[in-house]
């Protein structure tokens, strides 16, 4: 699944300013993870951010491709690209939720448990064993961009 995010609303309220409308913005996700696919629906950017790029990472890519030869582990966390760089995992989510609108509950919801790095590092493995007992639950497989 790979398409673009037009949840995108105006207003650039977070603290950081550095992701120009020129930049290049990839999130790499499980779109297998029910959680993951209702999270990258809710989740919404600013418009000033410029247009977010959304990646299944069970698909071939040239984003999983990348991610693959780097080393990073789509079964460890989703990578986020914003320009040249990636982020992974806490990393991803905190970035990603400063790229975010304020707008309604969810994406207040996320700044406020994501917008402090040390925040987002010590909440993100509780949701990365939520999302692991949920694919082991419903019978998915793993990612295993690493192996393949």
């Amino acid at each position: 699944m790979s398409g673009s995010n037009d949840h995108q609303e105006s207003g650039h309220d977070g603290p950081e300013r550095d992701e120009a409308p020129d930049r290049r913005l990839r999130l790499v996700y499980d779109g297998d993870c029910p959680m993951c696919r209702r999270y990258v629906r809710w989740q919404r950017i600013r418009r000033d951010v410029g247009e977010l790029e959304l990646i299944d990472g069970r698909r071939e890519s040239e984003a999983r491709h990348e991610l693959s030869d780097q080393g990073i582990d789509l079964d460890q966390g989703f990578a986020l690209q914003i320009g040249e760089r990636w982020y992974h995992g806490s990393e991803a989510l905190h970035r990603l939720t400063l790229l975010g609108t304020r707008s309604g509950v969810f994406n207040r919801l996320m700044y406020r448990l994501f917008a402090s790095p040390r925040r987002a590092a010590r909440l993100y493995p509780w949701l990365k064993a939520c999302r692991n007992a949920l694919l082991r639950l419903c019978r998915i497989p793993p990612i295993d961009n690493l192996r393949r």
